[in-house]
């Protein structure tokens, strides 16, 4: 494959960029050759700066479930943008957007656009602070929430700990006010609720933890958890960035028929643009300047572009049938693939929860960080190198889930499944010889 420009281009972006990129795992480090560089995106389908076509399971990491460039959400930007870029107030397409919103979801009565789901998360984070009067956050092994200071930590060495920084530049007293717990793991829950129930202001979980890995949970240990928010006073935080219109119009709330007390958006909602959200009911978001005393502000929050084309794709998203469509699509894609990797006897397994899918290198089900064997990341390596070379597009990294669109055509996943094949049985050669 040819890769002369995107190199090209990596070269002058080191020299303009920490890394050459904006953001870590887009560096390639975690597999074979440099970025690429994508110049275009249409359908299921994007180019890079050299002209080779991929069929992308990335979709911008998860944002765009109508695939590249969907007409109803071009048309709805183009015609938001013949009237300006940005206005610094009210706009009727964050109105429409939120009232589409909040009408076809029972889990939040009012809502606040932001501009990423960093920004959501980090919102959330002090609402639940600001309603509670309370400073403890506890969070879990193996969910990330954006690189907010309080949540960009790791575990200490005990079963349940204080957290330790995990980034330079995030002060030790900062992680000091988070607590970390295993997922999957109810004793632990309930020694940090017995131990500093009083303090803790909020849990924040991916109810569907997604990044890093897909660790799905049991249904009865997040009812377990909302239980013990419950009785201790504590603010349950769902934070839906991926799931959140991503495994059902309601997200993890609905797929599970939970309520937590805030939940934190993003991708999706956006259309493609940068775009953040967080809800809750109606007492809550009370507090929420300038009703309330919890100060949360931002010069582009509702952006009329942004706000236009989460509009275009929420609508679609609504559509009859959209999500058992993806689903299917997907869990087709999963029974092949799984069915392959019995009859080769190979320790892989794909796991999928609606539309989102991830590749675990072990037969057995993973439900922990600690879980994932690290130096097993050598097969996604292969794998990822082998794709690459025949038009498969996968996120850089083996920790990183996968997503199906509603551009995937039955063609485009029956192509894929054979090119997935096809890498598995080259990175098990590769890495055994």
């Amino acid at each position: 494959m040819n890769k002369s420009k995107s190199a090209e281009l990596y070269n002058r972006s080191l020299k303009l960029f920490p890394g050459g990129v904006h953001s870590p795992v887009r560096s390639f480090k975690s597999v074979y050759g440099t970025p690429i560089f994508i110049e275009k995106g249409d359908g299921a389908y994007i180019w890079d700066a050299d002209g080779n076509k991929f069929l992308d399971f990335c979709c911008s990491w998860g944002p765009l479930i109508l695939g590249h460039k969907p007409p109803q959400v071009v048309k709805k930007i183009t015609e938001a943008l013949h009237n300006g870029t940005s206005f610094g107030a009210p706009n009727h397409y964050s109105l429409e957007l939120g009232q589409l919103i909040i009408d076809n979801n029972r889990f939040i009565d009012k809502i606040r656009f932001v501009n990423s789901g960093t920004e959501a998360v980090m919102s959330a984070v002090r609402l639940a602070r600001g309603a509670t009067g309370r400073d403890k956050i506890v969070k879990f092994e193996g969910c990330y929430h954006g690189h907010v200071d309080h949540l960009l930590v790791k575990a200490g060495s005990g079963l349940v700990t204080f957290a330790e920084s995990s980034s330079a530049g995030v002060p030790n007293a900062f992680a000091n006010e988070t607590l970390v717990c295993p997922l999957d793991d109810l004793v632990a829950l309930e020694t940090i609720f017995e131990e500093h129930g009083q303090n803790i202001a909020g849990v924040i979980i991916e109810p569907i933890p997604a990044n890093n890995g897909l660790l799905v949970q049991d249904k009865n240990y997040l009812i377990a958890l909302r239980e013990l928010c419950t009785k201790y006073g504590s603010l349950l935080i769902f934070d839906e960035v991926i799931s959140g219109f991503r495994v059902g119009f309601e997200g993890a709330a609905g797929y599970y028929e939970i309520t937590p007390d805030i939940i934190t958006y993003g991708k999706i909602i956006g259309g493609g643009l940068p775009v953040g959200a967080y809800g809750a009911n109606a007492e809550i978001m009370g507090f929420v300047s300038p009703d309330g005393p919890v100060y949360q502000a931002g010069t582009l929050s509702g952006n009329p572009v942004a706000m236009a084309a989460g509009l275009a794709q929420i609508e679609a998203c609504l559509e009859p049938g959209f999500y058992c469509n993806l689903y299917h699509k997907t869990a087709d894609m999963m029974e092949s693939l799984n069915q392959f990797v019995d009859e080769k006897e190979l320790p892989i397994s794909f796991v999928q929860v609606g539309s989102i899918f991830w590749i675990a290198f072990d037969e057995n089900r993973i439900t922990k960080a600690s879980q994932i064997e690290s130096e097993k990341m050598i097969y996604f390596k292969e794998m990822h190198k082998h794709l690459l070379e025949n038009g498969i597009y996968l996120g850089p990294s083996g920790y990183e889930v996968g997503f199906v669109s509603a551009a995937h055509t039955k063609e485009d996943l029956n192509f894929a499944v054979e090119k997935l094949k096809e890498a598995m049985m080259v990175a098990f050669e590769e890495v055994s010889s």
